[in-house]
This record gives structure tokens, sequence and C-alpha cells, in this order.
């Protein structure tokens, strides 16, 4: 499993992070974003690019967990 913090960062940098992770042979990668712009963003993103996505939140952050 492979980790992706991009709490505190702004569209479409938490985009391009989770691109870049999906380039790689992880199963699952899960995305740490503290804002809703970013977690709707991302979580569209990986499922358009085949994967399962589940949100939990965390209180300040959430976690997007993607599977291929």
């Amino acid at each position: 499993m492979k980790e992706v913090d991009a709490r505190g960062l702004s569209c479409p940098q938490p985009v391009l992070l989770l691109a870049e992770a999906l380039k790689g042979s992880d199963k699952e990668i899960t995305v740490l974003v503290d804002d809703f712009a970013p977690l709707e963003n991302v979580s569209r993103y990986a499922q358009n690019h085949g994967c399962t996505v589940k949100h939990n939140d965390k209180g300040d952050y959430t976690e997007i967990i993607c599977t291929r």
C-alpha cells in the first residue's frame, strides 16, 4: 500500500500526485486530503481510472482509499 499525503495542497496537485502513484504497481493507494475540493476531485479521478474508492473521515483530514 502506498500513501500520498496531499494535506494542505490545493487542486490540481493532489490529483497529480495520485496520477503519479497510479503509475506504480501498488494495488491500494491512500490519499490524505483536508479539503472538500481535493476530496471530490481525487475520488472522481480514481474512479475514472478504474479504482474502487472508500473514504474514512479522520476528523482533521480524510483518507481516500483507492483500490485497483
